[in-house]
């Protein structure tokens, strides 16, 4: 969205906020004015009194540029769109079932326990909640340099706090708030707030439009299976196949982030993506440093998208500035100790010496890049040639990275390490892992190099990042298929009782998964692509820190689509035609399991639209099968109140349909014709 939508304040009424709708979208909108002797003041925040004293500090903190941008004349204003995402500190408690609930796994055995269809019930109707871990920060800055003024400028920012990382949704909604509120000022924030509050419930995975003023904006949300378990959207997954799966509308997402420039960010650096993507896939701690908070956080946000569909379960900081608490817990790390599993956006280059024991180091950006996207065109093309519109040439890259100076170039760079950077900014990367997956040059060879203009550079980037994003989708997912069995959902086999509770899914080892996938190979696909030590990227995976969070809902979802198959196969079946074919002992038992179906889906079943439809029908085949049992054995059952009770009630209800057919047959007997 490169132009912002007009919003007319002055022909809008008196509009009013729906508080609690807004917060399904919206934590706070905030106004932050850098004061030059107290520093960041948040002059306006609504609704009032949602933040705690420290997450104010902390949003003040966040909402501002390291440093004040240099490329201006003598009276110039710049703007810039960034996020952050800062722990919150003080959070009611989340009403999902906690992921250590879900299914109890470690590295060396999972063993899989059925789960009752209330459990499943009762974690499908918690879908949504405003609780978070995490808040998502949306920064509209604005810089105007005035020598008039006092140390020649200001700084104000607009900021959108969420809980959700909405970025296709807040990025377009800030070019329009941010100029808005330097036009009219902080009224804008009720007109915004107000808007808002009308919008739908967001669904995720959906394509949803938002009216807002006189525009409407037309986003894609990122899916749930993407989504921080916090977030409350944990079971609207739907058991899919792990196998490759590639859509040709790409503008769906599958992961979070995917409207950023993968493409821009790492333009200077396209060869080493499948080092970063293993990185990330594994879990590994990484510092990001870029000259200005747009282009760190869209590095960022690249990287995260990067291993879709996997959930990204390490913790992503867009932008992080040493106000951030956590940075002296990782400030005071003794020498030796490992870093915790995280990508760090930043700016400042003291992070360089604070944090030198970090062992992967990511340079990306221009310092001449002046906008809330990269200015592509102000860098110099990659191999391409001046006309622009063919794939950049491989060939002629690789020979220009074996030329000598280039060689030496890159031992001297090698050599003087991240902190060559204090003295000349450079786009580089410095760690000592070895990759196991090949740079695919067929991938890179057909991306566009658009030259120098900056309009065909922005629409050739949107063909880049599709052509990257396609792939590495379908490295991800060919990566995770061997995972694909341990999904798997059954039925109930053709004569078999569906009422009896669903076999376990399969239980998972990690040596018998190592064992069995180093005799069969991962697959064609990766064969090609990767070299031989191919299985210890998986032992890698399987330690790593995104591994168990993403099995785990993977194994929740395939339970919970085990549940409806077998549901759905009971309201199916004829009970008169399964039980003419068993014996009295299994009557008996298929006595105990629709009762106990019966009881849990009048317990938990409420989520669903036909649970009065299914008891009923559950109810008949109990007295089915009740009837069809010896007269002792009804005696036994029904000395037993519970199950005494649910025959009366079902007695009684038979009646009664009986004695209203009968009533409505003698009324329209009766009646005139």
């Amino acid at each position: 969205m490169n132009r912002s939508p007009t919003f007319s304040v002055k022909s809008e009424p008196e509009l009013k906020v729906d508080e609690r709708s807004l917060q399904q979208w919206v934590v706070a909108f905030c106004i932050i004015r850098f004061d030059l002797e107290r520093g960041q003041l948040i002059e306006e925040c609504y609704p009032p009194g949602c933040l705690s004293q420290n997450e104010e500090l902390e949003v003040a903190f966040s909402s501002f540029p390291d440093s004040v941008s240099q490329h201006h004349n003598r009276s110039s204003i710049h703007d810039c769109i960034f996020f952050f995402r800062t722990r919150r500190k003080q959070t009611s408690r989340v009403e999902n079932v906690a992921l250590s609930d879900i299914v109890e796994i470690d590295n060396n055995e999972a063993s899989q326990k059925p789960t009752s269809a209330g459990v499943l019930n009762q974690r499908s109707r918690n879908f949504h909640s405003f609780n978070s871990k995490y808040l998502y920060g949306f920064v509209f800055n604005r810089q105007r340099h005035d020598e008039r003024l006092k140390r020649g400028g200001e700084q104000n920012s607009v900021v959108i706090l969420s809980h959700s990382p909405y970025s296709s949704v807040f990025r377009p909604l800030l070019q329009i708030m941010g100029p808005l509120y330097f036009d009219v000022g902080k009224k804008a924030l009720n007109y915004i707030a107000a808007y808002v509050s009308t919008w739908p419930t967001p669904i995720p995975g959906q394509l949803m439009e938002l009216p807002i003023g006189n525009a409407v904006l037309k986003v894609n949300l990122p899916p749930s299976h993407s989504l921080p378990s916090d977030n409350g959207v944990f079971f609207e997954d739907s058991a899919s196949s792990l196998a490759p799966l590639l859509p040709s509308n790409q503008s769906v997402p599958h992961g979070l982030f995917h409207d950023s420039d993968l493409f821009g960010a790492f333009r200077g650096l396209l060869m080493q993506l499948w080092k970063l993507w293993e990185l990330l896939l594994i879990g590994e701690p990484i510092l990001i440093i870029a000259p200005t908070p747009p282009q760190c956080c869209e590095a960022v946000s690249g990287l995260v998208s990067l291993v879709a569909p996997l959930l990204c379960s390490i913790d992503f900081r867009p932008y992080f500035t040493i106000h951030d608490p956590e940075f002296a817990h990782l400030n005071s790390l003794p020498e030796g100790a490992s870093f915790p599993p995280m990508i760090l956006g930043v700016t400042n280059l003291f992070f360089l010496k604070a944090l030198r024991n970090m062992p992967h180091i990511v340079s990306v950006g221009s310092p001449a890049s002046n906008s809330s996207r990269f200015a592509m065109g102000s860098r110099a093309p990659i191999g391409g040639n001046p006309a622009g519109h063919e794939g950049f040439n491989l060939q002629r890259l690789s020979l220009r990275k074996l030329a000598p100076a280039n060689f030496l170039n890159a031992v001297k760079l090698r050599r003087d390490g991240p902190l060559c950077l204090m003295t000349e900014h450079k786009e580089a990367i410095w760690t000592n892992y070895a990759a196991v997956t090949k740079p695919d040059t067929s991938i890179l060879n057909r991306l566009v190099d658009a030259g120098m203009s900056p309009r065909v550079e922005e629409s050739m980037s949107v063909v880049n990042n599709d052509i990257l994003r396609r792939h590495f989708l379908e490295l991800t997912t060919n990566f995770l298929a061997p995972f694909g069995p341990y999904f798997r959902a059954s039925t109930p086999s053709e004569g078999s009782s569906p009422f009896a509770d669903p076999p376990p899914l399969p239980s998972f080892n990690t040596e018998e998964f190592l064992t069995s996938l180093s005799a069969r190979g991962p697959g064609k696909f990766l064969l090609k692509r990767m070299r031989s030590n191919w299985l210890e990227l998986y032992r890698r995976f399987l330690k790593g820190h995104n591994f168990l969070p993403w099995f785990r809902r993977k194994r929740a979802v395939a339970e919970q689509e085990q549940y409806k198959l077998w549901r759905q196969a009971s309201i199916n079946t004829n009970i008169h035609q399964l039980i003419s074919k068993m014996s009295e002992l299994e009557i008996v038992d298929s006595f105990n399991a629709i009762e106990r179906q019966l009881l849990g889906e009048k317990q938990y079943g409420r989520a669903n639209a036909d649970t009065e439809v299914v008891c009923q029908k559950l109810k008949k085949d109990l007295r089915a099968v009740f009837n069809i049992l010896p007269k002792d054995v009804q005696q036994l059952l029904i000395m037993n109140p519970e199950k005494a009770a649910l025959l009366e009630e079902n007695h009684e209800c038979s009646n009664l349909t009986e004695r209203t057919l009968v009533s409505n047959d003698v009324i329209s007997s009766s009646s005139p014709s």
